[in-house]
């Protein structure tokens, strides 16, 4: 069938329809890699009662944005969605999709526009991770679009030169038969300069322990880059107690130094990080920059990026961070006038709504007790109904909004701006080039 693409959706789908009918438009049809204008040839691949799929079969008239993609990949591999347009448009594409989405969700209409910070768009980040498979042949790579079936890949342009070296040491181990049974993933870690790695392999029960050590000291004497090595076992399903993993094996490091423009950050293997290594500071500088007061709040805090920034502008900080590990960094991390917390946002926020008090009622001045700043960085779930109430009860009269999905931003600034806040800047932070997905920062006054 013809199709004519009318727009790209969050998720990298282009938006089609099916002819009309007698019940009247017709179904919305969702097609991977092509881009808005375009007429393509098309056949179905999936049909439900208010949607279908398509791919793509042939162009017939291309958008003047398309480009030839630059991994030999793209297509088969579900990493990348935007490779086959310029990097101006990607820009675009994501602009007008944050936006249409707050308008859409939110009922948000910005009178102003929004602030775009690109990036390098190739070699960006610091941090990838490879399915691994050791028998009947050992290969290594990413997950096929739309799917759980492993795609060999030994080069990935978007993650950085010396991951890229990490990823060509793996394949060379793996074909001499050293990666021992057991090993599923490893995820390549780098710091800042591109100058050290920390490695982060997941290991099934089965794995031998000796195995493992011996392929991790290899793998560490292979490339004098490899900072350090840090197995863990997968915890038995069922055994409640046990944590969700347990550390198999150490060699050598087990975390890097992370040293941005304003800060140096211990980051562990099994922490959260921002993963594009060229607008770290820029991310920073959006979120923290003219911000100052008695008291700030950091939820969702990881290994403290922002809280330990905000710490020279603030009388004290007060981090959440429910991950152990990122915690243990998190508290590492923090300056004197800080203050690490190991709960949920969930949990910290009703424990203040309950007790009236944020910070440390023993030791703090009573001012501290309503925070000046609020940052939140939730995950891709968003904060969620009752955390944005939550939020929007404590008070803080300014809260700026870490988001990596705009529609659960959208949803979740809909009980913000019913309690008064309005939205004072908007920034599309472009963290993840040739993907569909978006990292905008939101500030809130009120």
């Amino acid at each position: 069938m013809l199709l004519t693409i009318e727009k790209l959706i969050y998720g990298g789908d282009g938006l089609s329809r099916l002819p009309a009918d007698d019940h009247g438009r017709g179904k919305a049809v969702f097609v991977p890699f092509v881009l808005a204008g375009e007429k393509i040839e098309a056949s179905l691949t999936e049909q439900k009662p208010g949607f279908a799929r398509a791919q793509a079969d042939s162009v017939i008239e291309s958008s003047p944005h398309r480009v030839q993609p630059g991994c030999q990949y793209f297509e088969r591999c579900g990493g990348c969605h935007y490779q086959h347009t310029t990097y101006e448009h990607q820009l675009d594409i994501k602009k007008e999709i944050l936006r249409e989405t707050l308008r859409r969700m939110a009922k948000l209409e910005l009178p102003f526009d929004i602030q775009v910070h690109p990036s390098p768009p190739w070699n960006y980040r610091n941090r990838s991770r490879l399915q691994v498979q050791t028998s009947p042949t050992f290969q290594a790579g990413y997950f096929k679009l739309a799917s759980h079936e492993l795609l060999a890949v030994e080069e990935c342009p978007i993650s950085s030169p010396l991951i890229n070296r990490g990823i060509a040491s793996l394949w060379q181990s793996g074909r001499a038969g050293k990666v021992p049974d057991g090993v599923r993933e490893v995820e390549f870690f780098a710091n800042a300069d591109d100058t050290q790695l920390l490695l982060d392999i997941a290991c099934a029960r089965e794995a031998r322990r000796a195995a493992v050590r011996v392929w991790a000291e290899e793998l560490r004497a292979s490339m004098p880059e490899i900072a350090g090595v840090v197995a863990f076992r997968e915890a038995n399903p069922g055994d409640r107690k046990a944590s969700a993993e347990e550390i198999l094996v150490t060699v050598g490091a087990a975390h890097l130094t992370y040293q941005t423009q304003r800060a140096a950050y211990r980051v562990s293997a099994g922490s959260f990080f921002q993963t594009n290594r060229h607008l770290t500071d820029e991310l920073v500088k959006i979120v923290t920059e003219g911000q100052s007061g008695q008291l700030a709040l950091d939820l969702y805090a990881g290994s403290g990026l922002f809280s330990t920034v905000l710490a020279c502008d603030f009388h004290h900080v007060v981090s959440v961070e429910t991950s152990q590990t990122s915690s243990a960094d998190l508290s590492y991390n923090q300056s004197s006038n800080g203050e690490a917390v190991q709960a949920t946002t969930e949990q910290y926020l009703a424990r203040a709504e309950n007790t009236g008090r944020v910070g440390k009622g023993t030791v703090l001045p009573h001012i501290l007790d309503k925070p000046d700043l609020a940052v939140v960085d939730p995950p891709r779930s968003g904060l969620g109904e009752r955390v944005a109430r939550l939020l929007a009860t404590l008070g803080a009269p300014r809260v700026v909004y870490v988001s990596c999905d705009p529609a659960t931003l959208a949803r979740d600034l809909v009980p913000m701006l019913a309690a008064g806040y309005r939205v004072e800047q908007v920034h599309l932070v472009d963290l993840f080039p040739q993907t569909y997905h978006i990292e905008s920062v939101v500030h809130l006054a009120r």
